[in-house]
């Protein structure tokens, strides 16, 4: 009997994954550590029960039909799932996985580490010396910021990485957490000590805001010129959601006209962000390349889980990590 056949999309997966797969089936691998181009993944996927991606591959209707019937299962090596046709996927009876928790710790501590960077001017303040602003031994108000003690955090999506941002900030003496969720109440974080507030309250009381959503339909371009002139004039904006949910035109704008103190964020559009990019200039933004899970532990488990699902899925069997299907 023939072994099912498997496409990846990548080569610089990590080798337990991947031998994983091996083990059971026919394994095709992309050969180049960059995105597959489109043309390639529909040449590659042909004739495939499963297909193993990340999140910078498109798996629209053409890529699907491409496939052709013996597609069986996609898995993709990411939590976020926006890149791929699930209307489609259900049309054509293909079951799809993400890997979600996996990484909550992960996105929870740069998270954390930005709020930490962005407030109290940490980036600044490591380039003072090189560019020769250190003149005077001490001066008492340079490059002074603002903590996360006794500060009030807004929390906007408190889903599985919201609540871990929580937990790690609660220990640095933060004076409340707010959040809103169109799922409130959330009991785990009230249990904690969170309060649900309206969006706007938590806007205007907030002087970290943290932007945890998912992407759709509502929260695209949520973060605009109406909800910056909400905040306060020493806020902190952080994002490590998804780079949709700003207005990055808005955004730029609030940062240079001191509308908000500073901002700080991981995920951006388009992605990867021309380093010509006006947002680039502004010394109160922080801006990381889309990296808040890179942690090695934390791909590890991802490529794991992902073949975990390839190979279940292959054997007609229910995935580990299911994709909530559209209804």
């Amino acid at each position: 009997m023939s072994k099912p056949k498997v496409l990846i999309t990548r080569p610089d997966i990590p080798e337990n994954g991947i031998k994983k797969i091996k083990e059971h089936c026919d394994v095709e691998i992309y050969p180049e550590e960059k995105p597959i181009p489109k043309e390639e993944l529909i040449k590659l996927i042909s004739g495939k029960n499963g297909l193993f991606c990340v999140l910078t591959d498109p798996i629209d209707k053409e890529v699907i039909d491409a496939a052709g019937s013996s597609l069986k299962v996609i898995a993709t090596m990411s939590v976020g799932y926006e890149h791929i046709d699930l209307n489609y996927c259900k049309a054509k009876n293909i079951k799809v996985s993400n890997c979600p928790d996996v990484s909550s710790d992960s996105v929870a501590e740069w998270t954390v580490t930005l709020m930490l960077c962005a407030g109290r001017n940490f980036m600044e303040a490591a380039t003072a010396i090189k560019k020769g602003k250190w003149i005077h031994a001490w001066s008492p108000m340079w490059l002074c910021g603002a903590g996360l003690a006794d500060a009030t955090v807004g929390i906007m999506g408190m889903g599985r990485i919201g609540q871990n941002v929580m937990k790690k900030i609660l220990p640095f003496q933060v004076k409340e957490v707010l959040y809103y969720d169109i799922f409130h109440p959330i009991k785990p974080a009230e249990e904690m000590g969170a309060k649900f507030v309206e969006f706007e309250e938590l806007c205007k009381k907030s002087d970290y805001i943290v932007s945890m959503c998912n992407l759709t339909d509502e929260t695209k371009n949520l973060f605009c010129t109406k909800v910056f002139d909400l905040m306060k004039p020493t806020a902190v904006f952080i994002n490590t959601s998804r780079g949709g949910v700003v207005n990055q035109k808005d955004l730029y704008e609030a940062l240079k006209k001191k509308t908000i103190h500073a901002a700080a964020i991981d995920v951006t559009v388009p992605e990867p962000l021309p380093k010509d990019h006006e947002l680039l200039t502004l010394p109160n933004l922080i801006v990381t390349p889309h990296v808040a899970s890179a942690e090695i532990n934390v791909r590890i488990k991802m490529a794991d889980l992902a073949a975990e699902n390839i190979l279940l899925g292959v054997q007609d069997k229910d995935l580990k990590t299911p994709v909530p299907m559209p209804k």
